[in-house]
């Protein structure tokens, strides 16, 4: 007599999510009309101890009579971000962390991060790159302009490398955002805080319309 199997049965074992996502940051401004991962492993920001995607909604419910029934929902406000905590403790990684650039830290053994100068964080790129354990597929989050915040906290121990958590928040990206130094783009109106993409290891295409005008002269 055969088993029979109950329960949520795996349909494709080649989207179990196993491991950690690559977190890389670069240029909000020079990559801002890329829909697409551009950025490459060289801006990763390193070993990680974990890394966390979240995506937060907020709706408003109204009821009325008695008892009270629900009439309508109004969607609130949506919010997107990442959090995960960095094991390479270097100046850049640092920087990123107190919400500086972290292109202006090329040495991982020298330089300085000031402290007690608190200032607005600046707008970066944010790609998470995750491969699946078939090292083919992955699962691509683009934050066209992102910030980082951090309560700095360091705990040195004598068999665990010290893991230094951050927290990602993606910002509007659409053509609304006017800032002259890190401008949003019009490719974002109908995705302002970013895109999550999947690829079967072909790559992403670019479609492009041509249009031709034909002109009669009389």
């Amino acid at each position: 007599m055969a088993v029979t199997r109950t329960g949520p049965l795996t349909k494709d074992t080649t989207t179990i999510a196993l491991g950690l996502a690559q977190i890389r940051v670069g240029a909000s401004a020079a990559n801002i009309t890329k829909q697409h991962p551009v950025l490459t492993a060289s801006d990763s920001i390193g070993a990680l101890a974990n890394t966390r995607f979240l995506g937060n909604a907020e709706y408003f419910k109204l009821e009325s009579g008695f008892p009270m029934l629900e009439d309508a929902t109004f969607p609130l406000r949506e919010a997107a971000g990442l959090e995960c905590a960095f094991k390479e403790i270097t100046p850049a990684n640092m920087a990123l962390a107190k919400g500086l650039d972290p292109a202006d830290y090329s040495s991982v053994h020298t330089g300085k991060v000031s402290l007690g100068t608190l200032a607005a964080p600046v707008i970066l790129r944010v790609e998470a790159i995750y491969t699946y354990p078939d090292g083919t597929n992955t699962m691509n989050i683009v934050f066209p302009r992102a910030q980082v915040t951090a309560s700095i906290e360091m705990d040195f121990a004598e068999e665990e490398p010290a893991a230094v958590a951050i927290s990602i928040q993606s910002n509007r990206s659409d053509s609304g955002i006017t800032n002259a130094a890190n401008p949003g783009n019009a490719c974002w109106d109908d995705k302002p805080l970013g895109q999550i993409l999947w690829d079967d290891g072909t790559g992403f295409t670019t479609t492009t319309t041509t249009t031709t005008t034909t002109t009669t002269t009389a």
